[in-house]
């Protein structure tokens, strides 16, 4: 399981464009694709809401990818 960790910089990052800068696919199209089709948890649960709001503390899983979306430490 490959466990990786994004800092936020703003309020919230929405969950095709966390895709796309965490390197998990090309663009952030290619991101709402992988929400469309089911295929992303936020939190342990199924996200199909493309652009859905991304917070610190939340978890995003993609197959055994896990992202850790961490507060901007200052």
């Amino acid at each position: 399981m490959q466990q990786l960790r994004f800092e936020l910089t703003d309020e919230f990052i929405e969950l095709n464009n966390l895709l796309k800068v965490m390197g998990i696919c090309d663009s952030g199209g290619a991101g709402k694709m992988l929400v469309a089709q089911g295929n992303v948890k936020v939190n342990g649960q199924q996200e199909l809401r493309k652009t859905c709001k991304i917070r610190a503390g939340q978890m995003v899983a993609l197959g055994d990818i896990r992202i850790k979306v961490v507060a901007k430490t200052t």
